[in-house]
């Protein structure tokens, strides 16, 4: 069954605090009543990103579902109230990548702060002045829409441009450069007053001058590999306006380097991976003599699918503030001059690879299981914190939001597979004694991504009906080393299918989990992997689900043009590797149920992957739906669109694992 999904706007009622509840019923797993509705995950999508902080003032950028998935940016006055600085239709969006990041810069000047940023419509840059009606245009029209894309800014040292990342869009393919653009407006009408200052490379990231503003460094790497695979950080000296006799400070073909931040004019920061894990480096200006800052076992970055993140921050005194962890980030105070890292205990288990600093203060994006995503401010002199913003204003009851049980469950040949379990939470309803709860095994897109604890109303959504998850952080994903990051080099959808199972198996074997109602749900390919390559999963969901790995690798945007290379194998030459993987090769009668949900304007997997997978679906008559999205891309933003495909899955979920399903209307599958 296919249907195009034009839907209505919610009209739910907000979350209820359930805790008087102390009756409690007996009904079968996924059946349990429960006021975490699909709208109120939709509304809860509202997400908070990319802090930046100078002296008491901080901007950030607000992505709204109720707004159609518009952001804006967003200051804190100075009442201590936020104020939207961006009204609709103006929408701060950079598609650099297609994944975007950080897509503002604010600016001071004598008469206050201006704002820079990239509008999403036709991706020009512009610049909102301090009592401007509307923004002006700094960059010019491009000659084919959107195809002059930018990100990554920062003010030059002489205050006259903005520094930052060009990705142009032209006939004959995809360049990329580090380019000025001038303040002045210049450009707007005159494209020729943009000066490249670093060419060459497929890929570039963190354009950062030296205090002094003598030299600049950079982030740099080419195809077939991706950032975290192998990067070089780059200086090259300033003169006249132009970076001369670059140099590597760190980096290669087999270790990625990422993030500077200038110590001095003399020595930079760096995060690096080559002892095996994600450590920061102090390095000399020629590369000379690397000093590991804090070695460990640990990760301190994760892998930059967005631009503009910053994993650390340099404050005032010399301290840096830094994220580190084996899986979820802490946010610490490391001193260089005793070398002892502290870790600051303000409750949140997890944060975002984006942190900003000023004198004393830092600001991140922080989370948890029982917490709100936050915005958060903290006082380094005091070690304490202030919550700015958050992300959902009303939680349900805590009793609806289940601790999650980090685990290292037995994969094939004995590796580990790091997962996070959920288990069916409700306080008013209990399961039939004789019977074991439904489990849905989340994978996370990428691979190169991870789990994290940080609350997500969608988990809660399954576990307070009675359905568990288990949250598996499989080979390839980030968190734990290079090693394990790489476990899926020439090996995706072999390592993280096998992962996915032994997960299921495990609680299964556990007696957790029912072994006859397990489903898998994710984004990209290892959902339809698993569902075609084992018999273990009943049902199994995919948000823009990959078919044909081969044609993806055709059609998939630029910055992930050769990212299969890795993960299978060069094309050509490992066609049958291809093949021998691809869920649309593997599409039998017997296979289980499948729900596709796709996005049409996905520039990252084309909707045209889930549509051939539903017509071999179709063919061999198995049981499906797809359900296709209008001015939706890779990752669903639209209120409406989260709501619907939620209510779909669950009621997917109820037709194929054997419950009936409260409240959501019901699902025609073919």
């Amino acid at each position: 069954m296919e249907v195009n999904c034009p839907v209505m706007a919610p009209t739910d009622p907000p979350m209820r605090d359930h805790s008087h509840m102390t009756a409690r019923a007996t009904l079968p797993y996924g059946s349990w009543p429960s006021p975490i509705s699909a709208a109120d995950v939709a509304r809860a999508r509202l997400r908070l990103s990319f802090p930046t902080v100078s002296g008491p003032r901080v901007w950030w950028q607000e992505t709204r579902p109720a707004e159609g998935g518009r952001t804006t940016v967003m200051h804190l006055a100075e009442d201590g109230r936020p104020v939207e600085l961006l009204p609709a239709p103006w929408n701060a969006c950079t598609r650099v990548h297609e994944y975007g990041g950080r897509s503002y810069l604010p600016i001071a000047s004598e008469s206050g702060h201006s704002l820079v940023f990239s509008h999403a419509d036709d991706q020009r840059l512009r610049l909102l002045g301090p009592g401007d009606a509307e923004p002006r245009p700094l960059t010019p029209e491009p000659a084919r829409p959107a195809g002059l894309r930018y990100a990554d800014y920062v003010l030059s040292p002489d205050e006259t441009e903005i520094w930052c990342v060009c990705e142009g869009h032209t006939p004959d393919g995809i360049r990329r450069a580090i380019v000025a653009v001038p303040l002045d407006g210049s450009a707007a009408e005159n494209p020729g007053a943009i000066r490249e200052l670093v060419t060459g490379p497929h890929f570039f990231a963190s354009p950062t001058p030296s205090p002094g503003g003598g030299h600049l460094a950079w982030v740099q790497w080419s195809h077939p590999r991706m950032p975290w695979d192998g990067t070089e950080v780059r200086v090259a000296a300033i003169e006249d306006g132009k970076a001369v006799t670059p140099r590597t400070v760190k980096g290669g073909l087999t270790e990625s380097a990422l993030a500077p931040v200038w110590a001095s004019d003399q020595a930079l920061y760096v995060v690096s991976d080559w002892p095996g894990w994600w450590n920061v480096y102090q390095v000399g200006l020629y590369g000379e003599s690397p000093q590991a800052l804090y070695p460990a076992e640990e990760e301190f970055a994760d892998a930059p699918w967005q631009l503009g993140g910053m994993p650390y921050a340099l404050l005032a005194d010399g301290r840096l503030a830094v994220l580190h962890g084996e899986g979820d980030q802490r946010l610490g105070l490391y001193d260089p001059d005793t070398l002892d890292l502290e870790d600051l205990d303000l409750g949140y288990d997890d944060w975002a690879m984006s942190l900003s600093a000023s004198g004393t203060t830092v600001v991140g994006i922080g989370g948890g299981p029982g917490i709100a995503t936050s915005l958060v401010r903290v006082d380094t002199a005091t070690g304490t914190a202030e919550v700015l913003r958050t992300e959902l204003d009303e939680l349900p009851d805590a009793a609806y939001l289940p601790p999650p049980r980090e685990d290292r469950l037995d994969g094939t040949f004995g590796r580990a597979v790091h997962a996070y379990v959920y288990e069916p939470a409700n306080p008013a309803v209990d399961g039939p004694p004789d019977e074991r709860p439904p489990y849905v095994v989340f994978v996370h897109d990428g691979p190169a991504r991870r789990a994290s604890r940080r609350l997500d109303l969608a988990r809660a959504y399954f576990t307070s009906r009675g359905i568990g998850v288990v949250d598996v952080n499989y080979g390839g994903s980030t968190g734990h080393g290079r090693t394990y990051r790489e476990r899926t080099r020439r090996q995706w959808g072999v390592v993280d299918v096998e992962d996915a199972v032994s997960a299921a198996r495990a609680l299964a074997d556990a007696g957790f989990a029912d072994p006859g109602r397990l489903a898998i749900r994710g984004s990209g390919w290892t959902a339809l992997a698993a569902a075609t390559a084992t018999d273990v999963f009943k049902a199994a969901t995919a948000y823009a689900g990959v078919g044909d790995p081969k044609d993806l690798a055709a059609t998939t945007h630029d910055f992930e043009s050769q990212y299969l290379f890795g993960l299978i194998g060069p094309l050509p030459g490992f066609e049958r590797a291809y093949d021998e993987r691809s869920p649309l090769q593997r599409v039998e009668s017997n296979a289980c149920p499948i729900l596709l949900l796709h996005g049409l304007d996905d520039p990252v997997v084309p909707a045209a992957q889930s549509e051939k997978f539903a017509e071999a679906l179709a063919d061999k008559k198995v049981r499906h739906a797809r359900l296709t999205f209008a001015d939706e891309s890779h990752v669903f933003q639209r209120e409406e669109t989260v709501r619907a495909a939620l209510e779909a899955e669950l009621s997917f979920y109820g037709q194929t694992l054997g419950f009936e399903p409260r409240d959501v209307p019901a699902l025609d599958l073919g």
